[in-house]
């Protein structure tokens, strides 16, 4: 027993003796050190977990306060960088003539090993986009427009029944169940009637928003991902109630879309992930799982909530609502004309309008880090070293002032006046990220909310009910931005547009 008081004090002061030698190298010795920031995030990763985990999705807000004290070039944990400069983010997000590995220390945030979103080299991902990327090619989107159009109308008819009945509508629910239908029909070959259920079934929202809520968790522990794998279906449930559900509604998903593959018929993406061509290992049953799980959720998720965003903007600025529907109306002069989504696309305003839904529906809000394997980057003064992680986010570029002056006042015409000075505007709304791992589902995503908001506006007004807005304002990171209400909700009834 007397030996081992001083084999403790011995372990206890290596330990001390460790983290002190850890801790002078990172501040003074590491290649980052000379990156402005607070000494406690160059020298411990203790800052973010309390700014993620003690108090969940914060940290987004700590890393704005760093920028306003050390300026747009941070060191936000000890090996990591962050930038907030809208002219740097193609350089962080660059074009596939230049490598961008994901950082593998921030993929487990997704909780999903096996989707294309969590392949950290280049070649993987370039490997798996490449099996769905022309399923999302704007010619073959193009050629949804019919039935996205028939989806949309299903849509507009059950909200006009909403509107008869003076029934107040949860806005955020009809749109996702609309988006669901729409990318589940796309992925497997049918879709499970989201919008004609009484409620606008959300299993794939209700699944996303269960998944966001243990992102900051699955990074900082990151084995808990493959832990969660090997769950009882009954545990799962336990745990994470709404992921569990999805896992269990996408057996009958992955089911059907493999048996298509058989049939006479369009191949489906599920079908085209389980292809005998494709390497055993890149096809299994998680693989497919959880790329299904992945294409379902962000094809459901951001399209409904932008849509959302939009309506609340709708019904909250009369001016906005007016010049829209003017337009609309010349385009469509009475509600049974079906303009293509290539017309809808020649309608300035309507661009704007959903330009600026895009900016304040943000997508993704969460740093997304970037590595260059093989390059160094320059910023200013500061090198960075190849193999360093470096994340920019939406939320800061969105809300830039200088290049969206009074950045939280929604304001379409900030698109056509820029347009008129000869400004690309547009290069700054990364709603959907850049370079060679943006959104793979972009031209799916604009064809649904041109269709989309021009019917919905044109057809309605929008009255809001027990919605202001602070509940539809971003107040936490939880890799998607949480509000008050945690979704994005807009509840209103519904009145017709005077012809």
């Amino acid at each position: 027993m007397e030996n081992e008081v001083p084999r403790l004090w011995l372990a206890s002061a290596g330990l001390v003796l460790y983290l002190g030698v850890r801790t002078i190298y990172r501040l003074y010795f590491h290649p980052l050190s000379h990156i402005p920031g607070p000494k406690l995030t160059a020298c411990s990763h203790l800052y973010e977990f309390y700014y993620n985990i003690i108090r969940p999705g914060m940290f987004l807000f700590e890393i704005e306060r760093m920028h306003k004290k050390y300026g747009p070039i941070v060191r936000i944990n000890p090996r990591e960088v962050h930038i907030s400069d809208p002219d740097f983010y193609d350089e962080i997000y660059a074009s596939s003539s230049r490598k961008r590995d994901k950082d593998p220390k921030y993929v487990p945030t997704y909780a999903l090993p096996g989707c294309m979103v969590a392949a950290v080299s280049h070649e993987q991902h370039r490997f798996r986009r490449g099996i769905l990327k022309d399923f999302f090619s704007r010619r073959s989107v193009a050629e949804l427009s019919d039935s996205v159009n028939e989806r949309v109308q299903k849509l507009m008819r059950r909200l006009e029944a909403d509107r008869l009945n003076g029934t107040i509508v949860s806005l955020d629910n009809a749109f996702s169940a609309l988006t669901s239908d729409i990318i589940t029909a796309y992925c497997c070959g049918k879709d499970w009637d989201f919008v004609e259920d009484e409620n606008f079934r959300g299993d794939i929202r209700n699944a996303a928003e269960n998944a966001i809520e243990f992102t900051h968790i699955s990074r900082f522990v990151p084995w808990l991902v493959y832990a969660m794998s090997a769950l009882s279906p009954r545990t799962m449930a336990w745990v994470m109630p709404g992921k569990a559900k999805l896992f269990e509604f996408l057996e009958s998903f992955l089911e059907y879309g493999q048996m298509e593959s058989h049939a006479d018929k369009r191949k489906t993406m599920v079908a085209t992930l389980a292809d005998p061509s494709i390497p055993e290992k890149e096809r299994d049953y998680y693989r497919l799982r959880d790329e299904t799980f992945g294409l379902l959720a962000a094809g459901t998720e951001t399209t409904g909530r932008v849509s959302t965003i939009a309506a609340f903007y709708l019904a909250s600025d009369s001016r906005v609502r007016e010049k829209l529907q003017a337009e609309l109306k010349q385009a469509m002069p009475t509600l049974d004309v079906r303009p293509t989504w290539v017309e809808l696309e020649q309608l300035p305003y309507l661009n704007a309008f959903i330009n600026e839904s895009l900016r304040l529906g943000y997508g993704i809000t969460a740093r997304l880090p970037r590595v260059a394997p093989n390059e160094a980057l320059r910023y200013k003064e500061y090198v960075i070293p190849p193999g360093t992680p470096v994340s920019s986010s939406t939320y800061f570029i969105h809300n830039n002032a200088s290049i969206f002056p009074d950045p939280d006042t929604f304001r379409p015409e900030r698109w056509i006046e820029a347009a008129e000075r000869g400004e690309n505007l547009k290069k700054y709304l990364v709603t959907f990220n850049r370079g060679s791992r943006s959104c793979i589902g972009i031209n799916l995503a604009y064809l649904e909310l041109f269709l989309t908001l021009a019917h919905f506006a044109r057809r309605f007004n929008v009255e809001l009910h027990d919605t202001v807005l602070d509940d539809i304002r971003i107040v936490r990171d939880m890799t998607m931005g949480v509000t008050r209400r945690g979704g994005v909700k807009v509840y209103a009834k519904l009145l017709p547009v005077e012809e």
